[in-house]
């Protein structure tokens, strides 16, 4: 019996030995979304998710020649997830910030991010974030927004109330719960587009992107993605998902259109400034 065993574990260490390197490019990249983040994640009636980060995902696993797998859950567990190893990359939206870079790798920017505020139609327009004073401001709960949000409620005055998506925190605001909701601004947009009891309120500009995040010890398979990002600008994809699901295209000079020299994203810890060049099939 020992024998037939050892036997066994030199035949299986032989296959391993022999299984070509290629196979292993062919497992899985494994992601996740905020499947209620829309129009970036969101519910198909007919099963499943899509948005523009879903595309985006789907693509980079096409030129990688790698299937994805997209797990759709709440923000708020999306970066634990990722330090624990359970996903390869993550591909919701991230805003990329000082803190996230320092523990973070991440590609160029794909998207300029900035804060935008709605409130029920009919409200008086908000031109300065001091007449939010004393107002219930509702966010998604982890997102940069909640942070930001919070950091201003001592010089503000307002009242910040975290909800598990931004689904809910919208449906919060028209619900009469809370008085605005703040968001990434392509988020607010399609959330009024959808709904016409609500409207479009302040524009907070950041000058801060999107970008995928990925471990530390991910340096290789972040290259790998980085190109396919600067390959579907360089072509065209992203300015055309830019457009199917915002509803305009990318600004000249903009993220999504825009190749950054570089790795990552300059004048964040970990931006690599060593030059390279997109190579693209």
């Amino acid at each position: 019996m020992r024998l037939r065993n050892v036997s066994a574990g030199v035949a299986i260490a032989s296959v391993l030995t022999l299984a070509p390197l290629s196979a292993f490019a062919q497992q899985p990249l494994k992601t996740a979304v905020d499947g209620t983040f829309a129009p970036h994640a969101m519910p198909k009636l007919e099963g499943g998710i899509q948005g523009f980060n879903v595309d985006l995902a789907n693509e980079i696993g096409k030129r990688l020649k790698r299937p994805v797998d997209i797990t759709a859950t709440q923000f708020s567990g999306i970066l634990p997830s990722l330090q624990a190893g359970t996903i390869d990359f993550v591909a919701a939206p991230v805003t990329v910030t000082k803190e996230r870079a320092e523990n973070y790798l991440f590609t160029e920017g794909y998207l300029n991010t900035d804060y935008q505020f709605l409130t029920k139609k009919g409200e008086p327009p908000i031109t300065d974030l001091k007449q939010l004073k004393g107002k219930v401001i509702a966010v998604n709960k982890g997102a940069v927004y909640d942070s930001w949000a919070r950091g201003l409620e001592g010089e503000i005055g307002w009242t910040v109330e975290s909800f598990g998506t931004q689904t809910d925190a919208v449906q919060a605001v028209m619900a009469g719960r809370a008085y605005a909701n703040v968001a990434g601004n392509t988020n607010i947009q399609y959330a009024v587009k959808q709904q016409p009891q609500l409207q479009l309120s302040y524009l907070h500009s950041t000058g801060l992107v999107w970008a995928a995040a990925f471990r530390k010890d991910s340096k290789e398979l972040l290259g790998q993605v980085e190109n396919a990002i600067e390959c579907m600008k360089k072509d065209g994809t992203i300015a055309a998902m830019h457009e199917r699901w915002f509803g305009i295209k990318p600004a000249a000079g903009s993220a999504a259109a825009t190749i950054f020299p570089g790795t990552g994203v300059p004048g964040m810890p970990g931006y690599d400034a060593t030059p390279r060049e997109a190579k693209c099939d």
